[in-house]
C-alpha cells in the first residue's frame, strides 16, 4: 500500500524537530454547491531545524507515529516563501 502525501504551507517552526503543516482541501458543498476551503493542520518531523521558514510549500509523507500526535515526516520544499 502507498504511502500518502501532500503538499502544505508551513504555519508554525517553533517546535524542535517538528513543524505545523497546514493542508488545504477544496470540496463542493453537497447542498449549494459552492466550493469550500477545509484546511487541516499536521505535525511533520523534520531531521535538520532552521531550514523551513514561514509560510514555505513543502510535501510532506505518511509514516509511522513518532510521538502522539505526529504521523507524517517532511520529504522535500516545493517552494519558499517570498519573506
Amino acid at each position: 500500500m502507498p504511502k500518502k502525501e501532500r503538499v502544505g504551507i508551513v504555519v508554525s517552526n517553533k517546535m524542535s524537530k517538528t513543524l505545523v503543516i497546514a493542508v488545504a482541501n477544496r470540496i463542493l458543498h453537497p447542498k449549494y454547491k459552492k466550493i469550500m476551503v477545509r484546511t487541516k493542520r499536521y505535525k511533520a518531523h523534520i531531521e535538520e531545524e532552521n531550514l523551513y521558514k514561514l509560510g514555505d510549500t513543502v510535501r510532506i509523507q505518511e509514516t509511522r507515529p513518532l510521538s502522539r500526535t505526529k504521523r507524517w515526516k517532511v520529504i522535500d520544499i516545493i517552494s519558499k516563501s517570498p519573506r
